[in-house]
């Protein structure tokens, strides 16, 4: 299988908040913001495999700043690490207010998208291939985090299975 470019799959969207997506003071509600995340961490899994792709996991999402009706909100969502069926996407969330300039930036995401064969079952994706320093940055970075999350993963299980060996 012929590998990608980062540059193959990077999605921007924006989009400006209404009041439907906010609450009685103004402010954006998370999960209209997280669900943003989602569709454009998707949008380049499907780009970069070509077939339906789902979110399997989000890791650290975080909210740095408050997001405001009239907020142009943009979105930068690119593919960190490929494995064997899964994508790393990390998502950086920008809100501007439109009038003043002002830029800040207000969230972030590293979401594992995986890649879905007509039977629904994983499938095997492109490789990544790496262009700069800053994605060969961010692909290191992505592998520890993937190894964490299998730690945490192996961790959860052992606990399901014996409840004696969860800490409390």
């Amino acid at each position: 299988m012929e590998g990608k470019r980062v540059s193959e799959s990077t999605v921007v969207m924006a989009q400006v908040m209404n009041p439907q997506d906010a609450n009685p003071a103004g402010n954006v509600h998370g999960g209209v913001i997280m669900k943003l995340i989602d569709s454009a961490a998707a949008a380049v899994g499907v780009r970069h495999s070509r077939r339906n792709a789902v979110t399997a996991s989000i890791d650290r999402l975080d909210f740095h700043n408050p997001v405001y009706i009239g907020d142009l909100l943009t979105l930068r969502a690119s593919l960190n690490m490929v494995g064997k069926t899964s994508m790393e996407v990390g998502v950086r969330v920008e809100a501007e207010n439109v009038i003043t300039g002002e830029q800040r930036h207000t969230s972030s995401a590293y979401l594992t998208i995986v890649a879905l064969g007509d039977d629904g079952k994983p499938m095997a994706v492109p490789p990544l291939i790496l262009e700069s320093d800053d994605e060969a940055r961010r692909n290191h970075e992505a592998k520890a985090r993937r190894q964490m999350r299998l730690e945490e993963r192996k961790k959860e299980r052992d606990c399901q299975e014996n409840i004696e060996r969860c800490p409390l």
